[in-house]
């Protein structure tokens, strides 16, 4: 069974025992967001960057991955002819956040991964591993989709959170789930309803509606999966996730 391991850990304690020498106090605090000016400055070292070579600047990762995980950007890749250095706020510089392309074969767009969420559901994916380890299946409880179920904490006997903090909308909770393979995953449902009222769309039933949340955010829907409306024009599970 495929296990997720955390990759980034140690590396980001010693990037930011690094960063608490090199970085003021409150210089470290603003570059925690994802500001629109970091944003566009990798998206276009990107787009120079494609034009010059004619790839993208991407690490190379599991075939599997998630589709909103699997384009990260090697700042390697862009150092030091198209930028000095990554931006302040990146986990290559001491920050929070994973730098991404989305829709790379139509208009590759710059985006960024919340590391905080990764954090939790990896702390998760660890127990959920080692539950599975121990009883040859996984905990779940009642389905909650098409191959997504919910978390029996009562055989788990977790003693973290079963939930992340919504990287869209503040004072709001997202439940963790696990698919089929064992693998976490976070339920975008309430985020999604209230990007599909805020923002004009033309979404259909059986269209990834995952996409409403990554163009009007810098934040990408990581470790989730797709969704399409329902004949109520609600948040459904897809029949096929990853």
């Amino acid at each position: 069974m495929k296990r997720y391991i955390p990759l980034f850990g140690a590396m980001a304690a010693v990037v930011l025992l690094l960063s608490g020498c090199l970085f003021p106090q409150d210089e470290r605090a603003k570059n925690q967001v994802p500001y629109e000016s970091q944003l566009q400055s990798v998206q276009q070292a990107v787009e120079q960057y494609q034009k010059d070579t004619g790839v993208l600047p991407i690490r190379t990762v599991e075939a599997d991955t998630p589709i909103y995980q699997k384009y990260q950007i090697s700042f390697n890749e862009l150092i030091p002819r198209y930028m000095q250095q990554p931006p302040g706020n990146s986990f290559e510089n001491g920050g929070k956040y994973r730098y991404v392309i989305i829709t790379p074969e139509e208009e590759p767009t710059v985006k960024v991964i919340d590391l905080s969420i990764m954090d939790e559901v990896q702390k998760l994916q660890r127990a959920v591993n080692s539950y599975i380890d121990s009883n040859e299946y996984a905990p779940i409880k009642e389905p909650a989709g098409p191959g997504v179920f919910e978390i029996d904490n009562e055989r788990l006997d977790y003693s973290g959170e079963l939930k992340v903090e919504s990287p869209y909308h503040a004072d709001t909770s997202l439940p963790m789930l696990i698919n089929a393979q064992g693998e976490v995953r976070i339920d975008y449902a309430i985020d999604l309803n209230i990007a599909l009222q805020e923002h004009e769309h033309q979404l259909q039933s059986g269209d990834d509606i995952r996409s409403i949340l990554a163009q009007n955010s810098p934040i990408v829907p990581a470790y989730s999966v797709p969704y399409t409306l329902d004949e109520n024009g609600d948040p459904v599970f897809k029949e096929r996730n990853q």
